[in-house]
């Protein structure tokens, strides 16, 4: 295999397990699938900055704020002050977040647990994909 039809089956293989997640957060009613993406990483029982879920997740940050302001208007998360930052807020799922997460979250928990099972070295794999995240890096300096 050469190195295009390699980068082509990856794009579609990544494109096709994001269209998954998309359509289990359509399933769910949610109006984004980042509104998926930003429960999935607040589920996890510690706060974030809103900056950190949009470097993470790569959602941007005007979305990010969108769904997070109606997400506190819900009263399904709580912000905070980090210390010595004027503009950036801590993020963490209140006691009503955290039941609306996991009632969206549980079955996708369960389904990516029966897979998972299945799965012969998932550490390998996903040290394969982060050295390969790592020098995929070189194209977008590219383009900066």
């Amino acid at each position: 295999m050469d190195e295009r039809v390699f980068f082509y089956r990856l794009g579609k293989l990544i494109y096709g397990i994001d269209g998954v997640y998309e359509q289990y957060g359509k399933g769910c009613n949610l109006g984004s699938p980042n509104l998926l993406w930003i429960l999935y990483a607040l589920n996890d029982g510690k706060r974030h900055s809103q900056k950190q879920i949009c470097e993470d997740w790569d959602i941007p940050r005007s979305t990010a704020n969108t769904i997070i302001k109606d997400l506190e208007s819900k009263n399904y998360i709580a912000l905070s002050q980090i210390k010595g930052e004027r503009r950036e807020l801590l993020v963490s799922l209140t006691e009503s977040g955290k039941e609306y997460a996991d009632r969206i979250l549980s079955d996708l928990y369960r389904r990516e647990r029966e897979i998972y099972s299945e799965l012969e070295a998932p550490e390998e794999l996903l040290d394969a994909l982060q050295n390969l995240a790592v020098k995929m890096q070189k194209i977008a300096a590219k383009g900066e």
